[in-house]
């Protein structure tokens, strides 16, 4: 059962969770969907804008690649001999850096976060590695192009080591509603504020309430660039600066409509 604040929701049991909300008219009560954030990136700042008219979320992509050697003890087995897992993972992932990197798209983004090894032992030669990699880009085209980088990963052995590339899951990219998205242009034009257009690579709960409600997103400067930490901050003037471009930008939906 869904609940809100669930980090570890996939994206059909979120769908699903809409489905619901649209079932019983909750979602269609409301009108439309604006939604003001920080950028949790060091787009804005680094361009001196002061908002970003955000245009869609990015597509996403998530696997795991799993790599399966034998253990055995540290100290008496010989290196010649050895499948070690973390080692064939580490030659994996510097070849994946190097062949992604090769495809030359600078807003393509490439993320490994999560580990698990086995046995966790100091004394033990790991007979298992697995490490996520999170895609990122706007254009299927070029996920694809990764995927494909991703299963080459299988036709070889690494470190005497088998690979098997699973995937996690897909997500498209969700293009914003553009009367909305042409509303908060206006409205920052007639504030003053400087601005640029921006994608959202961090998924966001509005790219779900798109699929049933016109939705739009506001983005504020994140300092230094940073969130999902101690230091993420954004300036109560950037914050009332987006809240006042939201403001206005819903004034000009009620006067104008859809």
């Amino acid at each position: 059962n869904l609940r809100w604040g669930n980090e570890n929701a996939t994206d059909e049991e979120l769908r699903h969770a809409c489905r619901l909300a649209q079932a019983d008219g909750f979602i269609q009560s409301f009108p439309d969907k604006y939604e003001t954030h920080i950028e949790q990136g060091p787009i804005l700042e680094d361009a001196k804008k002061d908002i970003g008219v955000v245009t869609c979320v990015l597509g996403q992509m998530l696997y795991r690649v799993k790599f399966y050697g034998f253990a055995a003890h540290a100290g008496t087995f010989p290196m010649k001999k050895r499948h070690d897992a973390f080692y064939a993972a580490s030659q994996a992932l510097c070849y994946l850096h190097e062949e992604i990197d090769k495809l030359g798209y600078e807003d393509l983004v490439y993320t490994t976060g999560e580990v698990v090894i086995h046995p966790c032992v100091n004394t033990v030669i790991p007979d298992f590695f697995d490490f996520s990699i999170d895609v990122r880009h706007e254009d299927p085209e070029v996920l694809n192009k990764v995927r494909a980088i991703l299963k080459t990963l299988e036709e070889r052995e690494w470190n005497g080591c088998k690979c098997e590339v699973v995937l996690g899951w897909n997500r498209d990219t969700v293009y914003w509603n553009k009367t909305l998205v042409g509303y908060v242009r206006e409205a920052v034009e007639e504030l003053g504020y400087s601005h640029m257009d921006i994608n959202s690579g961090a998924g966001h709960d509005a790219q779900y309430i798109s699929y049933m409600i016109p939705t739009t997103m506001i983005f504020a400067p994140s300092e230094k660039g940073l969130s999902h930490c101690e230091p993420e901050h954004t300036s109560d003037e950037l914050c009332t600066k987006a809240a006042s471009v939201m403001l206005n930008a819903v004034l000009k939906l009620d006067e104008k409509g859809m």
